[in-house]
């Protein structure tokens, strides 16, 4: 590798991060309360508690045993408009270690990814990127869906695509019910209104890859690129999980459309010499490589 930047973040790394912006001043209480976690009657014996003992009221709510950890865990974020989910709630596939565990040493590596992103490649004019691996396995869709998690939780507008119409998965990561995407979006069989929502996370949404297709090469081909100018207006991030590129051509297409890629490694299962030709490859179509993630999950 020489002229990319090199991210080379192994997923059981340590970063710090430390930037938190406060939107929502509703209190523990009233959070709590809304959440229907506690009653009036609960709160008023709270409060007595919390003004006997000098305590905090989630402290004090728990010296009581009206909620739990994870109660005031996710009524914190809230308060710090930084979405996560908790262990009781299993909205999204437990793989997304960014919805489900934000303190932990793997989400912090992918801060660390994203940071870099954000400061090499992601402004007004980029936008989109396209994560390819060379093999299946590799934990391409894992890295992407995570990625995406955290970009949406800075307060990105983000948009994870599932390019991969041979064999998607962000649709099960996700849990989605709809069985409209990509492929029928390029071949005019639905609109970008088959985009959804995630519930938990405000600013992401999931284009999942939808009808797997015959001919997913010539749909790429000839509707990617006005697809994605239209969703750059709408979005932020655009994030594009892709097919493994030893199995076909759909990955380099789709890095040419987008401009930057990013190359995703497994520890102990990729060779280095296929890494620098899938580099070469991806170049040869005007894609610039931004660098390497090596992941060992």
């Amino acid at each position: 590798m020489q002229a990319e930047t090199i991210i080379n973040s192994k997923m059981n790394g340590k970063m710090s991060s430390k930037i938190t912006k406060i939107q929502n001043t509703a209190s523990m209480g009233a959070l709590l309360l809304d959440a229907g976690k506690i009653s009036v009657r609960d709160a008023e014996r709270i409060i007595a508690l919390q003004k006997q003992n000098g305590m905090l009221f989630g402290d004090a709510a728990k010296e009581l045993g009206l909620v739990t950890d994870d109660d005031i865990q996710k009524a914190l974020s809230y308060q710090f408009d930084f979405p996560f989910l908790t262990g009781s709630e299993e909205n999204i596939s437990r793989e997304l270690v960014a919805a489900y565990e934000p303190m932990s040493m793997q989400v912090e590596a992918l801060r660390a990814v994203r940071g870099q992103l954000m400061l090499r490649w992601f402004d007004d004019i980029h936008k989109t990127l396209t994560l390819v691996s060379l093999s299946r396995g590799e934990g391409r869709s894992l890295m992407a869906a995570n990625l995406a998690i955290v970009f949406s939780q800075l307060g990105e507008r983000t948009l994870l695509i599932d390019a991969d119409l041979r064999q998607p998965r962000q649709h099960t990561l996700f849990k989605l019910q709809s069985i409209y995407g990509l492929s029928d979006v390029l071949a005019g069989r639905a609109d970008l209104t088959v985009i959804t929502r995630i519930p938990a996370f405000r600013d992401l949404s999931i284009l999942p890859a939808g009808t797997v297709p015959p001919n997913p090469v010539e749909l790429i081909s000839r509707g990617l690129k006005t697809c994605l100018q239209e969703l750059q207006t709408q979005f932020d991030v655009i994030l594009i999980d892709t097919p493994p590129a030893e199995q076909a051509i759909d990955a380099q297409i789709i890095a040419s459309n987008c401009g930057g890629a990013l190359l995703v490694v497994r520890q102990h299962k990729t060779r280095m010499n296929d890494l620098q030709l899938l580099k070469e490859a991806l170049q040869d179509t005007g894609s610039q490589c931004l660098g390497v993630v090596l992941t060992d999950f």
